[in-house]
């Protein structure tokens, strides 16, 4: 990594002061260590405080798919922040969330040409949902009100989307009082699943408002892998039933499993996708939900009722949206997609010696690759505090949860680096 100028070493004044005051997330503060002070970042690596430097495993929260300070996305970035950062989006109209959303219509698969844009992913799959609730309000069809989804869905934090993920095994079950009920149901895995499947929504169809789904890997839910023939069933039972299928892309999408969709890889287009994390290159918050035309012109009227009443303050800004146009220009300019496959075959050989492995952190009970995700499954992992501070003393940034141990790297990952992450996670896992 070429040499570059650190930002001053941290004081008590910002860590130890700021940490009397700030809520980390997904944090139990009471037990959890004193968070790592970072303060650059450069390619896949990550730059801390005393000097050390981290080889990044995770692409920051999987967004971070160019690397870290692609100078592309940066100048684009500095440029736009010097004439015009943001503007309302209601009666006024700018140049990057315009040009960015016709070139996401141009990009997404079929008819999927609407794009709303927010500023996170579990706001846009809120804003789906909402889109699919409304579609059939318009349309005078009453009782469409509840969402069927998925064992080991995860959807985001929000209100509406805690309620599609995993009322049992998910991190939001306490809440299944508070939230609105759902149909939730095991994926159509097999000749019994897909039967249970299809006698369930023939039984609800017309309470349905849209079936939601991560195509082909559940991310927060586990890593957990389907093929994609259950993607073509849910598309098929959708279909024999009338019913909207919303695809939450924002972890799957842009190039992660090797085609820039993965609803792409089972030949099906959803009638809503919703997208974020890497589509400003893990710059800026932004993400989109974008609909066919069967769902905008069910909103086409001239009451106003009919119109999506719902407008983020930082809907479609300025300063995102011109990150996000930078990040398209190297998904078109630089081979993202070769590189996922590159990682792909990597990781297939090289996390394959933690198979089987019982050792001191857990017992693995799977490996699995899809794209540029790798995981290690253990029956249970035992020390997570412990696990976690074992990979930065290794000079590596994994994070593992749950009972998974995986590597999600920037695309752009230099293969010595790469090879670093594999080994740590199969000398670790192994150790005894």
């Amino acid at each position: 990594m070429a040499a570059r100028s650190l930002p001053q070493r941290p004081t008590a004044t910002w860590l130890q002061e700021g940490y009397k005051h700030i809520w980390m997330p997904y944090t139990q503060m009471q037990t959890a260590p004193l968070p790592q002070a970072a303060v650059a970042t450069e390619g896949a690596h990550i730059i801390l405080a005393d000097g050390t430097q981290l080889i990044d495993g995770v692409s920051s929260w999987w967004s971070a798919c160019h690397g870290y300070n692609h100078p592309h996305i940066i100048d684009a970035i500095v440029a736009q922040a010097q004439h015009m950062p943001h503007v309302m989006l209601a009666g006024l109209a700018n140049e990057p969330a315009f040009t960015l959303a016709g070139r996401l219509a141009k990009l997404a698969p079929g008819t999927l040409n609407r794009v709303f844009f927010s500023e996170s992913g579990s706001i846009s799959v809120e804003i789906a949902m909402k889109m699919a609730a409304q579609y059939w309000l318009n349309k005078g069809v009453t009782g469409h009100q509840r969402f069927l989804c998925f064992k080991d869905a995860y959807h985001g934090d929000s209100l509406a989307t805690m309620s599609v993920g995993d009322p049992e095994d998910g991190i939001h079950g306490r809440f299944n009082g508070l939230m609105p009920g759902q149909h939730h149901i095991a994926l159509p895995r097999d000749e019994a699943s897909t039967e249970r499947f299809e006698a369930y929504v023939a039984e609800h169809a017309d309470t349905i408002a849209a079936v939601l789904l991560e195509p082909l890997v559940q991310g927060a839910g586990g890593m957990v892998f389907h093929n994609t023939e259950t993607l073509a069933t849910v598309r098929r039972v959708c279909d024999d039933h009338g019913l909207l299928l919303i695809l939450d892309e924002i972890m799957t999408g842009l190039g992660r499993l090797g085609t820039m969709f993965a609803c792409e890889q089972a030949g099906i287009v959803p009638d809503i996708m919703t997208l974020s994390k890497s589509l400003t290159g893990g710059t800026l918050p932004l993400a989109a939900t974008i609909a066919n035309d069967r769902v905008f012109e069910a909103f086409l009227d001239e009451d106003l009722d009919k119109a999506l009443m719902h407008g983020p303050t930082f809907t479609g800004n300025a300063l995102a949206c011109a990150a996000a146009n930078a990040s398209l220009d190297l998904f078109e300019t630089e081979p993202r997609l070769e590189q996922v496959r590159t990682i792909e075959t990597h990781l297939r050989s090289a996390l394959e010696p933690c198979r089987g492995v019982n050792g001191t952190w857990g017992n693995v009970v799977d490996v699995r690759v899809r794209g540029a995700i790798g995981v290690v499954e253990l029956d249970d992992i035992r020390d997570m505090n412990g696990l976690r501070a074992r990979f930065l003393n290794a000079g590596c940034w994994v994070r593992p949860f749950g009972k998974i141990v995986y590597l999600m790297p920037a695309f752009t990952i230099p293969e010595d680096d790469l090879g670093v992450l594999s080994d740590t996670v199969v000398k670790v896992i192994g150790e005894t």
